[in-house]
């Protein structure tokens, strides 16, 4: 419990400072680049406070001069800065609307070039994959959740067709990923941190058009 709150209390004040930092250094960094890296220490620090053993197993499937559509299954709150550190490579988180309404942290994923979409709104889900498009052909990997959405009970749901319209409209290739661990240290639904191993294991990209 005491790991928790530390962590916790870890988590909110490194988003503030973090999220002004990006809002700061975001202007001199045009392509969120920078603000992306900032992003990366933030992810480390809190897998180390989480006491996250990290494993990572597949870089040498990737073209560090390739842009990729990353997709990973998704479990827990941990599996955020578990990419974030995971990944070497420069990419765009594809997220939920309702992230990009918290104060400060909301802001600093605008910033970063992040993408936010709503699902709800059919309109605004298609400019959000345009604009994801548009990354990936400029030359920037984007990442998003298939699922949309984290497993209640670790099983796979089923996949959006979001992702799979962007790899065949940029024909940028799919990097499935799977994570495996973060739910035994978060689970969905409690705020219980408990340390353990996380796996990651980035799988060979695949062609959509194949």
């Amino acid at each position: 419990m005491f790991r928790t709150i530390i962590v916790i209390g870890w988590v909110v004040f490194s988003t503030i400072i973090g999220g002004m930092l990006v809002l700061l250094v975001a202007p001199f960094s045009r392509n969120g680049n920078v603000p992306h890296k900032i992003g990366r220490i933030w992810a480390r620090l809190i897998l180390f406070l989480c006491g996250v053993n990290l494993k990572v197993k597949g870089s040498e499937h990737l073209d560090p001069e390739k842009a990729y559509i990353f997709m990973p299954n998704h479990q827990s709150m941990i599996d955020i800065p578990v990419i974030f550190t995971a990944l070497f490579h420069q990419f765009r988180w594809v997220a939920k609307a309702e992230l990009f309404r918290i104060p400060i942290f909301g802001k600093a994923m605008q910033r970063c070039g992040y993408i936010s979409i709503d699902r709800s709104n059919r309109k605004a889900a298609i400019a959000s994959l345009k604009e994801a498009i548009r990354k990936i052909e400029e030359g920037t990997s984007v990442l998003i959740f298939p699922e949309g959405t984290r497993s209640d009970d670790g099983t796979i749901l089923p996949f959006k067709k979001g992702g799979f319209v962007m790899a065949v409209e940029s024909r940028a290739m799919i990097v499935p990923m799977v994570i495996i661990g973060t739910r035994s240290v978060m689970s969905k639904g409690k705020l219980l941190v408990t340390p353990g191993t996380v796996l990651v294991t980035l799988h060979p990209p695949i062609d959509a058009g194949d």
